[in-house]
């Protein structure tokens, strides 16, 4: 039996190659999270190299200590938004999908913002992904579409949703 947990990461050095491999296979497999199939190690391992910052949370899903999921939260550093958090980059690796994991990592990120005093949490994704589901079943209401917003990897152009959570 798996052994699912989420944790909270502080360093990342040590899990480099395997939050690469994360990002990389969430690419492949079509997530719209800001890069294009097919991508190269070295762009993922730089791409991690630069998350964590004193306003990032980064949370990853473990099953039997390996990562199979992750998830940034943003808190907003600006003066008029210190009571909004953004939720940034959720991935679940293909094999792990529909387990529950998204959810896990979502539910862990309001708790944290809530936690820095956060109330609204905001977030974005593709139109007509899994994703959306998810966010509407944990309460987040849609704010609005806009048209043309992301290229995927055959050029064509895709719209995105933005979501927002008051709690």
């Amino acid at each position: 039996m798996d052994i699912l947990k989420i944790e909270r990461l502080y360093t990342i050095e040590d899990y480099l190659e395997e939050l690469s491999e994360l990002l990389i296979k969430t690419v492949e497999d079509g997530a719209s999270i800001g890069f294009l199939s097919p991508m190269e190690s070295l762009v993922a391992l730089n791409y991690w190299k630069t998350v964590l910052s004193p306003e990032v949370t980064l949370l990853v899903a473990k099953s039997n200590n390996k990562i199979v999921g992750s998830v940034q939260l943003h808190l907003s550093t600006k003066q008029n938004g210190s009571h909004r958090a953004e939720i940034a980059k959720l991935m679940t690796h293909p094999k792990y999908r529909r387990s529950g994991i998204g959810r896990l990592l979502m539910q862990k990120s309001e708790e944290i913002a809530r936690n820095e005093g956060r109330s609204l949490i905001v977030l974005d994704t593709r139109e007509g992904d899994p994703s959306n589901f998810l966010y509407t079943s944990l309460g987040y209401s849609r704010a609005g579409r806009i048209p043309d917003y992301a290229k995927s990897v055959n050029g064509e152009l895709a719209a995105t949703i933005f979501y927002y959570k008051n709690h």
